[in-house]
């Protein structure tokens, strides 16, 4: 068994979109960003995939046959590629994913129009706070790992490692970078292009706490997008870019990207580039972190949504490699299945 392709997956996220609106009554939202040639372009950034039944709709119970998934577009591929492989044996149950990013996603969580969201760093204190206003309980899963993966062109041959302070001077609030040769003397006195996650991503949220050294931190100019493909589109594109995503999407576009090995001291030679190996043996940092599901614990009475998480949690750790993330460890996996079945009251 093998799951789609992530390309395929998240190109069909626009259309989508529409149906996810339309179903959960959710707002269907576009914000601008730019293209890799700096021309502004309109581009919608929420969205999702439905699963669907076969024709002649969905039997049975109706509302309740029907799960809701938002959040994060990094983990958008697990949850996708385990709806689809959990509707091949529970044909009846429409499996729906949004990427309105770990943020957005948790706007419409604490509303109560979502089952669960995807999450690609902890829930803020902010938001645990609305949904105990809301009256809303909730289950934090781990799902998988990820290292964030800062990848250049491939034609760049100059950059070969980056340390942890050379992030940080380039990505920082008010950094004056703009040519590569500002990090390095070595380096060519040519412009950065650079490509990164908008504000609503969790991957920012963690990037910019980890590098910058506060959460939400950032240069503006930059050009953001939900949508990781188009910042792959923008770094292999350009020669003189550099950007930062998931590890399963640099994994899915090897052939055109460079993944630059980043050194948490002062030496690069001390770089440690992001593999699997790298990314689960925990020496790939302080780029490593885990990847959650937000799980509202009162729609658990709904036997459809008890067996896709039990799914989730157990055939889905294939579907975890399988779409370039790393699987949880052996004691993080129990804990994780046992947090489930204590939610569920077994």
């Amino acid at each position: 068994m093998t799951a789609n392709s992530l390309a395929f997956r998240v190109a069909t996220l626009f259309f989508s979109c529409t149906l996810l609106g339309a179903m959960s009554g959710c707002e269907v939202s576009s914000t601008d960003s730019r293209s890799s040639s700096g021309t502004s372009a309109g581009t919608s950034t929420d969205g999702g995939i439905e699963t669907t039944a076969p024709s002649g709709g969905v039997s049975g119970e109706g509302e309740s046959q029907r799960i809701l998934i938002d959040g994060s577009s990094t983990v958008y591929p697990i949850s996708q590629a385990v709806a689809e492989e959990f509707q091949k044996s529970q044909p009846n149950v429409k499996v729906v994913v949004g990427t309105s990013g770990t943020g957005g996603g948790f706007k419409k969580f604490v509303a109560g129009e979502t089952d669960m969201n995807d999450a690609s760093r902890p829930i803020k204190e902010k938001e645990a706070t609305l949904c105990q206003e809301n009256g809303i309980e909730y289950v934090e899963l781990k799902v998988a790992i990820d290292g964030i993966s800062v990848v250049v062109n491939p034609d760049n041959d100059w950059c070969q490692a980056l340390t942890v302070a050379q992030l940080k001077k380039l990505w920082e609030p008010g950094s004056k970078v703009t040519k590569w040769s500002e990090l390095d003397p070595t380096w060519p006195a040519e412009e950065f292009r650079l490509f990164g996650p908008d504000t609503d991503s969790g991957t920012f949220d963690y990037f910019t706490e980890v590098i910058c050294g506060e959460e939400g931190a950032s240069r503006t100019e930059y050009t953001p997008s939900t949508d990781d493909n188009v910042l792959v589109k923008g770094v292999s594109g350009e020669k003189y870019s550099l950007g930062y995503f998931g590890f399963a999407y640099y994994i899915e576009n090897a052939s055109k990207l460079k993944a630059v090995p980043v050194s948490a001291t002062e030496n690069p030679a001390d770089a440690i580039a992001p593999t699997a190996e790298t990314i689960e043996g925990g020496t790939y940092v302080p780029l490593s972190r885990p990847l959650f599901l937000y799980v509202n614990k009162a729609k658990l009475v709904r036997p459809e949504l008890r067996d896709f998480l039990t799914f989730y949690l157990d055939q889905g750790q294939d579907l975890v490699s399988e779409v370039g993330y790393v699987r949880l460890g052996k004691e993080t996996h129990a804990a994780t299945v046992d947090a489930l079945k204590q939610a569920i009251g077994k």
